[in-house]
């Protein structure tokens, strides 16, 4: 019975630093762009893998 005097202070203090580390996260806006991440997942980024590649000058020589 002894050992609910080290659990529930500890429940408590571990909730109370999740509920504040949420607080953090919604005022420095982690959750204000919730649909650009959902659409960046979707671009295709190939395409600039084979320019980042190419050491020729953009347009010489492709055909």
């Amino acid at each position: 019975m002894t050992v609910l005097l080290y659990l529930v202070p500890a429940a408590l203090s571990l909730g109370l630093l999740g509920l504040a580390a949420f607080m953090w996260s919604l005022r420095t806006g982690q959750y204000d762009d919730l649909d650009g991440a959902a659409v960046r997942v979707l671009s295709d980024d190939d395409l600039h893998d084979d320019d980042a590649r190419d050491p020729r000058p953009h347009g010489a020589g492709r055909r």
